[in-house]
């Protein structure tokens, strides 16, 4: 069995058919009219992968991504990301962390010159460039998630008094970021500047074991996902290439971020390079009996779709394909 999660496949129903109008997608067509289609309430990506793998949601991101549980006490990290907040048009818009790239050394100073601000919260600490936990001396309140957060327009922290030394924190923090030496370098490179942090992903890590053997994925937590639910995981591959002889999970997400930002030609070539590379290969696979099953779960809302084919559906020939535009009316 093989399962896709796709976020980002869907638009309102008249952009996505003026963005599919002249757009031949025959393998997606062809699951879509064959396959047995559920329609489910609204989810994202992170809430998918939990329910996939047995994980909660919000997924804790931040015990996932600790190299050990021993020692300190269940839910007492946090991620505290360095994230990039650009304007458009009058309002702060959180890029996408992935694009700041940010290097060992960078990371370093970045985490040293940040340890005072945030002393009276926890202790940051640094567990790659550009992943950070903080070590929490008192419980935390919720926070949106980064990847979910990401793309996204930036809503201010609730007034409540458990925000308020976090607002604090984080300011002080944004004044550090400011005209850090770090950032003029970067600044002077034409690099996006880290000009303040995202806090996200406390929580409990139950055990939990998922039904898939295999995570193919570009998420950062792929490999801690993986690891705590005994799964093998891998760098999501060019293309379904390779035979699939174990329940395996994949994430698509090359669309969540054209949709999130409304560019619709780079939807388009994310969707033909899905069609070729992923949605055409697992058709021919289900017809040669090499594959016994699909699962494609499109996230998003207000809705999210999920649609099974097996293999002895593709023989319900009086089932024509079915374009995507008639999911979303």
């Amino acid at each position: 069995m093989l399962t896709f999660i796709v976020p980002g496949l869907f638009w309102p129903q008249q952009a996505l058919i003026d963005l599919t109008r002249d757009l031949p997608l025959p393998a997606l067509t062809t699951l879509l009219g064959r396959g047995r289609l559920q329609r489910r309430g609204a989810s994202s990506l992170h809430e998918c992968i939990a329910a996939e793998t047995g994980l909660p949601y919000p997924l804790p991101a931040a015990a996932l991504r600790r190299p050990t549980h021993s020692g300190f006490a269940l839910g007492s990290e946090i991620c505290l990301d360095p994230v990039h907040l650009r304007f458009e048009e009058r309002t702060l818009v959180l890029d996408d962390p992935q694009h700041l790239q940010l290097d060992a050394s960078e990371s370093h100073a970045l985490t040293v010159s940040l340890a005072s601000t945030f002393a009276g919260l926890g202790e940051l600490i640094e567990h790659t460039p550009g992943c950070w936990n903080l070590r929490l001396t008192s419980p935390a309140p919720a926070f949106i998630a980064l990847p979910e957060a990401s793309a996204r327009a930036v809503e201010p922290l609730p007034l409540d008094a458990i925000y308020a030394p976090w607002r604090r924190a984080l300011n002080e923090a944004q004044m550090v970021l400011h005209g850090h030496p770090v950032n003029q370098a970067r600044e002077a490179a034409r690099r996006p500047v880290i000009n303040s942090l995202w806090p996200w992903g406390g929580g409990v890590l139950p055990p939990a074991s998922s039904r898939h053997a295999v995570l193919w994925s570009n998420d950062p937590l792929r490999d801690s996902i993986a690891r705590h639910c005994g799964m093998a995981s891998a760098v999501l591959p060019p293309s379904l290439t390779t035979n699939i002889n174990q329940p395996t999970l994949v994430t698509l997400d090359t669309l969540a971020l054209a949709l999130r930002s409304g560019d619709g030609l780079s939807w388009r070539e994310h969707i033909t390079a899905l069609e070729t590379d992923w949605f055409a290969p697992a058709l021919a696979a289900l017809k040669s009996g090499r594959l016994d099953g699909l699962c494609l779960i499109a996230t998003g809302t207000p809705e999210h779709l999920e649609l099974r084919v097996h293999k002895r559906d593709l023989w319900k020939f009086w089932r024509p394909p079915l374009p995507i535009t008639a999911l979303t009316s």
